[in-house]
């Protein structure tokens, strides 16, 4: 019997639909930013902690002050930890720092709220700090994710007790209160919770709310959770919206002061998906806090740790093995570790790169948002400053958006504060492009948009070079501006001519064949060119991408999701190329030990062992390789297993892609349909039981179990397969070339 929702959940529910009903939830063109609006001085803060050692107080105090930040947040127990908690309260304030006092009931106090003898000892442990600290903290917050029964141990009724307690403590000390710590976007929590406290006239004086999006992965994205997929392109529940109506929530209530406690991106979430974690967290933070602050809905807004392995700043040289069994969100017990293991992140440049940039900013308008550009202008320092930024491996090349003369005068900053002068990119990685005066600023157009190419933003030690020159234009990876022009003299697109047949790599569709590689002596490259084009495809692909695009953009994303495959290093086209014929992809020369059809064809035709390898090891390491690639979101849709390379190294396999033109890339997990053709295609020359082995392996590993409906579409390719020898294009050309033999 479905269990039936409590009546608290009820009352959340009915409270939020009253509220809907009103009209409370609207706010016209609410995905957009706020314009002409002032950013708070202490906008961005930190969470902080310390530990039993009080030279971490040290430490602690020395990064805050190279970070810029005036603001932190700090919690505070009754446990154990509570005089190191203390006695580094003490040090914050002494620094001058601005210090939110949230404190925290230990989880098992929580659950027991309702027991006399927990309530005395909560108001207890108030009434000490307030009464210590009352006029030098800036603000006492309460409230532990009260929407996360598992994570505070707060039923609903507990919490009201702890809030009741705590805010007639707070208003005795004159004391401003922040609550309730609401966790994410759940708005029915919100107007119910505020509705309560309002009735009870203990509305705090700040409205919190913990704004994570890393669900989303790219901050600008639509929350697809919220009424589901069909429904993400119409309501744009983005960060933006998310904070711009939980402050009017607020304000419906009698609080229109909104903060967000804590929020983060924790590195092994992200390597989840892309395999940059460090990295992507950085620019997760530049962008994150760029948006909150361009939602005009925030006073403050909190990072979640300054020091942590898995979502600090800095990290603390700890393993997974040892973070605390309870993890709580909003509650950071100590910074761990032994200092001379902590590691600046990327992110904690890009924090302060951030601070410097939007602390006391005035935030002018967005001049491109929500199209997957996203350039964000502000006045900074009696100085106009454009944040730009791209989302999902997209990228604009900068004199397409602004006027050569507007780029000489620019200062441009990466994400992390370094002068880029010849950086001609916009990628996800965000740029701060400075100019000292307004009027410097010239847009090229009114309209800025992408330029259709993907990239990977973090190879490292490279960077990315547009080529244009008469109706030539592409894009160029190197280590400088020199070795990208010595690449184009070398590959200059009228010098390069496809070899004869017999002296290609392939030569049908595409020619394939090598070149000398300038950069490095004896090394080599390889290029593809499209030399036949059927009439019925110069039909459909003429409004495509040309070829070398499409395969240099498929090779990125692949790059992206740390999947195997050839390095780009070029691609060339032609502007106004009507046989779709004129273009160049150029990629590193992949050396390797087999395709994996030569190890397939093997076994089918009664080999236990290919190169040394046995078939289960081979399926094995496969199925992980196949996974991996399905889970990062790839279709590859032409996942044959000539285009399957195989690298060895003992008993280690790593499988490389070529030919990635075809390839289809999404934000989430390809559905098992997909997954399903890709794996018709890979295993066409293995036989039977070896692809009932494979799936059975393949399968396994994401908790499935191999039935017909897993083996219906091998059936159906087979047949297909079969088809197209026999009354298909390729069957009917060899059915020609055998009666041409015959009268021959």
């Amino acid at each position: 019997m479905k269990k039936q929702p409590s009546m608290l959940t009820r009352q959340v529910i009915l409270d939020g639909l009253k509220y809907l009903a009103t009209g409370g939830f609207w706010l016209k063109h609410s995905h957009l930013p706020k314009l002409d609006h002032a950013i708070p001085d202490d906008f961005i803060g930190i969470c902080v902690a310390s530990n039993q050692d009080p030279a971490t107080d040290d430490y602690v105090l020395t990064q805050l002050q190279m970070l810029g930040v005036t603001r932190v947040r700090l919690d505070i127990s009754d446990d154990d930890a509570r005089p190191h908690q203390e006695r580094f309260l003490r040090r914050l304030l002494a620094a001058g720092l601005s210090v939110t006092l949230h404190v925290v009931q230990p989880f098992t106090a929580a659950r027991n709220m309702r027991d006399a003898s927990v309530q005395q000892a909560w108001a207890t442990f108030v009434n000490e700090l307030l009464q210590a600290y009352a006029g030098s903290v800036a603000a006492l917050e309460i409230g532990n994710t009260v929407n996360r029964k598992k994570w505070a141990g707060y039923d609903m009724p507990g919490f009201m007790l702890a809030w009741q307690l705590a805010y007639d403590l707070a208003r005795q000390y004159q004391v401003r209160v922040v609550g309730p710590n609401v966790q994410d976007f759940e708005p029915l929590y919100n107007v119910s919770l505020l509705k309560t406290l309002a009735q009870t006239r203990r509305l705090p004086d700040v409205h919190s709310n913990n704004l994570f999006v890393e669900r989303v992965i790219e901050p600008e994205l639509s929350d697809e959770r919220i009424f589901k997929y069909q429904w993400t392109r119409h309501l744009k529940f983005n960060l933006i919206k998310k904070a711009r109506l939980l402050q009017k929530v607020g304000e419906d209530f009698g609080v229109p002061a909104l903060v967000s406690p804590v929020a983060f991106w924790a590195i092994y979430r992200i390597k989840r998906h892309l395999p940059d974690g460090a990295q992507k967290q950085a620019d997760y933070v530049a962008r994150y806090f760029t948006l909150l602050a361009a939602s005009g809905a925030l006073q403050h807004a909190n990072w979640g740790a300054l020091i942590c392995h898995r979502e600090g700043l800095i990290d603390d040289g700890l393993k997974d093995a040892e973070y605390p069994a309870l993890e709580r969100v909003a509650y950071y017990k100590s910074a761990d570790g032994q200092r001379e293991h902590y590691l600046h992140r990327p992110s904690f440049a890009a924090f302060k790169t951030a601070c410097d940039w939007l602390n006391g900013a005035h935030y002018i308008a967005p001049v491109s948002t929500g199209h997957g550009l996203e350039i964000h202008e502000l006045q900074q320092h009696r100085k106009t400053v454009h944040i730009a930024w791209t989302v999902n491996g997209q990228c604009a090349v900068l004199d397409q958006v602004y006027s050569p003369h507007c780029l000489q005068l620019a200062q441009i900053f990466d994400r992390d504060g370094q002068p880029v002068p010849d950086r001609q990119l916009v990628t996800e990685s965000p740029l701060y492009l400075v100019w000292p005066e307004p009027d410097q600023m010239l847009l090229r157009t009114a309209q800025p948009a992408l330029s259709g190419t993907v990239i990977h933003a973090h190879i490292g030690g490279k960077q990315y070079f547009p080529v244009h020159e008469g109706d030539w234009r592409g894009l160029i990876l190197a280590k400088d501006a020199e070795e990208a022009r010595q690449l184009w003299q070398a590959w200059h697109p009228e010098t390069l001519t496809p070899p004869a047949k017999q002296q290609a790599l392939r030569h049908a569709r595409n020619a394939i064949w090598s070149l000398p590689d300038p950069r490095t002596p004896g090394q080599q490259v390889t290029v593809k060119k499209p030399v036949r084009m059927y009439w019925h495809k110069t039909l459909l692909d003429r409004f495509k991408p040309s070829k070398a695009k499409r395969s240099w953009n498929g090779a990125m994303e692949l790059l992206r999701r740390g999947v195997g495959t050839a390095m780009p290093v070029a691609f060339i086209e032609h502007t106004h190329d009507t046989t779709l014929r004129r273009n160049f992809y150029i990629c590193d020369f992949v050396p390797h030990q087999f395709a994996i059809s030569k190890a397939f064809l093997a076994f089918r035709e009664g080999a236990t062992e290919y190169e040394g390898l046995t078939a289960e090891h081979l399926y094995q390491a496969f199925a992980r390789f196949c996974l991996h690639m399905h889970h990062s979101g790839i279709y590859f849709r032409d996942f044959s297993g000539g285009n399957i390379l195989v690298q060895r190294e003992g008993d280690q396999l790593q499988f490389v892609l070529i030919d990635t033109a075809r390839l289809h890339a999404t934000p989430r997990a390809t559905p098992m349909s997909n997954r399903l053709a890709d794996l018709t295609r890979a295993l066409n020359k293995l036989h039977w039981e070896g692809r009932k082995q494979f799936l059975q392996i393949y399968l396994g590993m994401s908790g499935r179990r191999l039935s017909w409906q897993f083996l219906w579409p091998f059936y159906v390719y087979d047949f297909k397969v079969s088809l197209k020898r026999t009354i298909g294009r390729k069957g009917i050309s060899k059915l020609l070339r055998q009666i041409k033999s015959r009268a021959d």
